[in-house]
């Protein structure tokens, strides 16, 4: 389908291991066509184990894996990126040095997408277009604003925060590629129909 909206999932883990890669590979299936590992205070070598067997789940279906914050976590597992947020390492100095890797930022402003688009950010997370039950101090944005960083920059951009499968459609018109997820889809009793029913929803936003 012309313009196509994506699906971008993001993790949050609250299972054992072995039921999070289940869920990863349910939301594969469904069709998430980006997948971000994120994970807060956990030990390097866990993040890194759980980085190279969600590459090796996301490699099977074609998809790419964006690592939250951690370059070399994104390094050494294999990932394809690296997201970070305003306050994290900066973007011109991860592209001078690793060229090849994807690097996601975070925008609320254009002034701060066109920042990071010159930096090299090869997309952008915008949001928090909705409250949102995983970062609900997140300082929200109204829909005119994300318009503005769609128009400001040549990247994509991807809508964020509280997004839901009830929502989602009152993003009709946005110049999105697509919209960043995580408890509509990973909190899901069923992650593969969650995401599908998204897919087909995004489909109507194109």
């Amino acid at each position: 389908m012309k313009n196509q909206k994506i699906l971008y999932a993001i993790t949050d883990r609250r299972e054992r291991e072995e039921e999070f890669y289940k869920k990863i590979e349910d939301a594969l299936k469904g069709g998430v066509k980006l997948l971000q590992l994120r994970e807060k205070n956990v030990p390097f070598e866990q993040y890194l184990r759980e980085g190279r067997e969600v590459k090796r789940l996301c490699k099977k279906y074609g998809v790419p894996l964006i690592i939250n914050d951690s370059v070399r976590v994104a390094l050494e597992s294999g990932a394809d990126g690296v997201h970070v947020g305003a306050e994290d390492s900066s973007v011109k100095e991860i592209k001078g040095m690793y060229p090849k890797l994807l690097v996601g930022s975070t925008a609320k402003t254009p002034a701060r997408a066109l920042q990071a688009e010159r930096e090299g950010a090869d997309y952008l997370g915008v949001g928090a277009v909705f409250p949102s039950p995983t970062k609900p101090e997140a300082i929200a944005i109204t829909l005119k604003d994300l318009d503005e960083i769609c128009s400001a920059v040549s990247i994509p951009v991807f809508a964020i925060g509280g997004i839901t499968g009830e929502n989602v459609l009152r993003l009709k018109g946005a110049k999105i590629a697509g919209v960043a997820v995580c408890s509509a889809v990973f909190s899901a009793s069923d992650v593969q129909a969650a995401a599908k029913s998204f897919c087909r929803k995004l489909g109507d936003l194109s």
